[in-house]
């Protein structure tokens, strides 16, 4: 029994240390464009987000439950199962901020815990019709429905906007754009929160003091409410780069559109008990209102790797559960292993982000980490053509190069003969 109340007790610290690293790794979702657009400054804003993010961890469980007993079968599953799972979530949250990619916590947790429920019980112990319904659909729908709402949005708002004084209107849309990134926060809380809050809840079950089905207890509501939201106010600056500046360039009519259709589309979800992924559902807002300005650019090189990470999180989130599943399947020499693995993994990545920090003194400087230009929006670049003044002062400047200028004559030089006919 004393073993069981240890390991419990390791497991509860490792899913609130997953819930800190979700905290910093998400608040680009919330706070980077309004960063990025200049509406509120970079620490008054993840002050902010974090408390909104502790408020939202109040307001529901329903997703909550969809992770304590939807994803994998509680019988039969070992405490153990829950600490690698966990391990796999924090390594890979870890290193996609390290690379300043908005990948999804959410998946990341999910395929830990499916990894190492599959090398614990077999494939049975993974309800896949909940995992196709309420994971992977929503991480399809998702960040398409959130992408078409803001570009839309934005369009409404130029059209809307077009003949009015564009300083007044600036000036509206930034204050706006401060209440949709709070309603953001808000959402992020009410589902990602719960994420954390299902897992220890899951881990309450299978380590005999809840009963299958319970509701969270309050203490661990509070303390995955507070995890979180230290995690905010921390910042993870190196995403909130990318998010705000790195996918492409927002004004502030765009970034009220982008959060307010993300957050339509996550407060929506966590209603219906969908454990979406607010990383995705806020970069498809992000690009669907870089399109939805008439001249704006999506840079896609930035979009592919951060594609590639999303197709990625689940299995290799998965593979370290696994693998940390198979050690702690040892026996206790197991578990500490892995203890000892998720320590000094997460000491190395924090070491490598040393070399080259970003923190919220450089988080919107163009010359850290510039992003080249991407085709789509190299050729976008070559078509249009300059303003007039600049083409004749080119073409000036080309003639002056190309055609010397004729030598001053000496009048009393003598003349050469004409060449004869």
């Amino acid at each position: 029994m004393e073993h069981i109340t240890l390991l419990l007790a390791i497991v509860v610290v490792t899913a609130l240390v997953f819930d800190f690293t979700n905290g910093f790794h998400d608040t680009a979702n919330a706070m980077a464009t309004t960063i990025s657009t200049g509406a509120l400054k970079p620490k008054t804003a993840v002050a902010m987000s974090a408390v909104l993010n502790l408020v939202g961890a109040f307001l529901s469980v329903e997703v909550a439950k969809t992770i304590s007993g939807g994803i994998i079968n509680e019988q039969g599953i070992r405490t153990e199962v829950i600490f690698a799972a966990l391990v796999g979530a924090i390594l890979w949250n870890l290193l996609t901020w390290l690379l300043g990619l908005p990948s999804s916590s959410s998946h990341a947790l999910f395929g830990g815990l499916i990894g190492a429920a599959v090398m614990s019980a077999g494939w049975s112990a993974v309800n896949g019709s909940t995992v196709v319904s309420k994971v992977l659909i929503p991480a399809i729908a998702a960040p398409l429905v959130a992408g078409l709402a803001a570009m839309a949005a934005t369009k409404l708002t130029y059209k809307i906007g077009s003949r009015t004084d564009k300083k007044a209107t600036a000036k509206g849309y930034r204050a706006g754009q401060i209440a949709s990134a709070g309603l953001v926060s808000l959402a992020h809380g009410t589902n990602d929160a719960q994420k954390t809050m299902g897992v220890i809840t899951l881990a309450l079950v299978t380590g005999g003091v809840l009963a299958p089905g319970a509701n969270p207890p309050m203490w661990v509501v509070v303390s995955a409410g507070v995890a979180i939201a230290l995690g905010t106010y921390l910042g993870g600056w190196r995403i909130i780069r990318t998010m705000g500046k790195g996918l492409t360039d927002l004004q502030p009519q765009q970034g009220f559109a982008a959060q307010t259709s993300a957050a339509t589309v996550i407060l929506a979800s966590s209603n219906l008990g969908f454990s979406l992924s607010t990383t995705q559902s806020c970069s498809g807002a992000v690009m669907g209102a870089g399109l939805g300005r008439k001249g704006g650019v999506v840079r896609w090189s930035t979009a592919t790797r951060m594609f590639v990470a999303w197709g990625l999180t689940l299995p290799a989130a998965g593979l370290v559960g696994a693998g940390a599943e198979f050690l702690t399947k040892q026996g206790s020499w197991g578990v500490a292993t892995v203890a000892v693995l998720l320590v000094a993994g997460s000491a190395v990545i924090w070491s490598l982000s040393r070399r080259k920090p970003v923190d919220q003194h450089n988080v919107t400087a163009d010359e850290i980490d510039a992003e080249p230009a991407g085709v789509v929006t190299t050729a976008i670049a070559a078509v249009t053509p300059p303003p007039a003044g600049s083409v004749a002062a080119v073409a000036d400047e080309d003639l002056k190069t190309t055609i010397p200028s004729p030598a001053p004559t000496d009048p009393t030089a003598p003349t050469a003969p004409a060449a004869a006919v």
